[in-house]
C-alpha cells in the first residue's frame, strides 16, 4: 500500500484542476501545467477541493505508478501556486555568470564563453548581493531541476580547490592533494 499515493492533494484557492480522459490540467496564478497519466494503472478524481489518486488494480505497474502520479500532481499544484527555485554558486578566480538577453553566459576557464539559452518557462536571475550566485525559478519542478543540472554539468566542482559550479546548499569534501617529504 502506497503511503504517498493514498494521501489526498488539497487544492488551494485560485487553483483550478480539471481531469479529462488520461490527462490532468492545473491552472493557477503562476501558470498552467499539463500531465498525462496512465489511466490503465491509476484513476484521478477531483472531489470537494481535493484531488484523489487511486490505483486501478493490484498489478506491479499500478502500484509503482500510484505514488508517482500523486507526487507529480502535487508538484504541479505547488508549482502553479508558489513556484520552484534552485540556486547555483560559481567559485574560482575569473569564473562568472552573465545574463545577455535570454541567454546565460558562463566564463568557466575554457578558451571560449559558454552560452546557455533559457528554456521555456524558466527564469534565471543574478543574485542582488553576491555576483557569484544565480537563481533559477519556474513553475515546473522537473524543468527547473533539469536546467540547474545542465548548467552545473558544464564545470562540476572538483575536490582539491573547490572550483566549479555547485548548488548553494552543496558541501564539497576537500582532498589533501600532494604532500612533500
Amino acid at each position: 500500500m502506497s503511503r504517498i499515493g493514498k494521501l489526498p492533494i488539497a487544492i488551494p484557492d485560485g487553483v483550478d484542476v480539471s481531469v479529462k480522459d488520461s490527462s490532468i490540467e492545473v491552472k493557477g496564478p503562476k501558470g498552467t501545467l499539463n500531465f498525462d497519466f496512465k489511466d490503465s494503472a491509476v484513476s484521478v478524481a477531483v472531489n470537494e477541493g481535493n484531488v484523489i489518486v487511486e490505483n486501478v488494480d493490484d498489478s506491479k505497474e499500478a502500484k509503482a505508478l500510484w505514488g508517482t502520479t500523486r507526487a507529480c500532481i502535487n508538484n504541479m499544484v505547488e508549482g502553479v501556486t508558489n513556484g520552484f527555485k534552485k540556486s547555483l554558486e560559481i567559485n574560482w578566480v575569473g569564473y562568472k555568470f552573465e545574463i545577455s538577453w535570454k541567454t546565460l553566459v558562463l566564463s568557466v576557464g575554457f578558451s571560449h564563453k559558454v552560452e546557455v539559452p533559457f528554456p521555456n518557462g524558466i527564469e534565471i536571475a543574478l543574485d542582488e548581493k553576491a555576483k557569484n550566485i544565480i537563481h533559477i525559478t519556474g513553475v515546473d519542478k522537473q524543468a527547473v531541476g533539469e536546467c540547474a543540472a545542465k548548467i552545473r554539468a558544464y564545470k562540476k566542482p572538483e575536490p582539491y580547490k573547490g572550483k566549479g559550479i555547485k548548488y548553494v546548499w552543496e558541501y564539497i569534501r576537500r582532498k589533501a592533494g600532494k604532500t612533500g617529504k
